[in-house]
């Protein structure tokens, strides 16, 4: 059944937020710690820990889904799968952290670092 399976919008269109989730995504791999609102941390958060943990099966098949989610780029799914995923080879999950830093200065939005841990 798929009762309540709805995502978080974001106020954006599919494509918008498909490309918002994907940019994130590539950023927490790349930097390993990023500055976002919290809503886009907690939307994001699922995504980045279903790709490290399809990093960590290391094969080609989640190579190319990698590749897909990432848009094509090659140098964020090499670290993805190279230096990530041995990191957390002994961990069932639970890779990223959410920490608060407080509202927003200009309109009060909540501010949040989310990183891998």
């Amino acid at each position: 059944m798929r009762h309540r399976r709805d995502r978080v919008k974001l106020s954006r269109s599919a494509s918008h937020r498909k490309a918002l989730l994907s940019n994130l995504s590539r950023e927490v791999i790349d930097h390993e710690r990023i500055q976002t609102t919290e809503a886009k941390a907690k939307a994001v958060k699922p995504e980045v820990d279903k790709l490290i943990t399809l990093a960590k099966r290391g094969d080609q098949h989640s190579r190319r889904r990698a590749m897909a989610k990432l848009g094509q780029d090659k140098f964020i799914v090499y670290k993805l799968f190279e230096e990530i995923a041995p990191r957390y080879s002994e961990r069932d999950g639970g890779y990223t952290r959410i920490l608060k830093l407080g509202p927003r200065r200009s309109d009060a939005t909540e501010m949040v670092f989310l990183e891998l841990v």
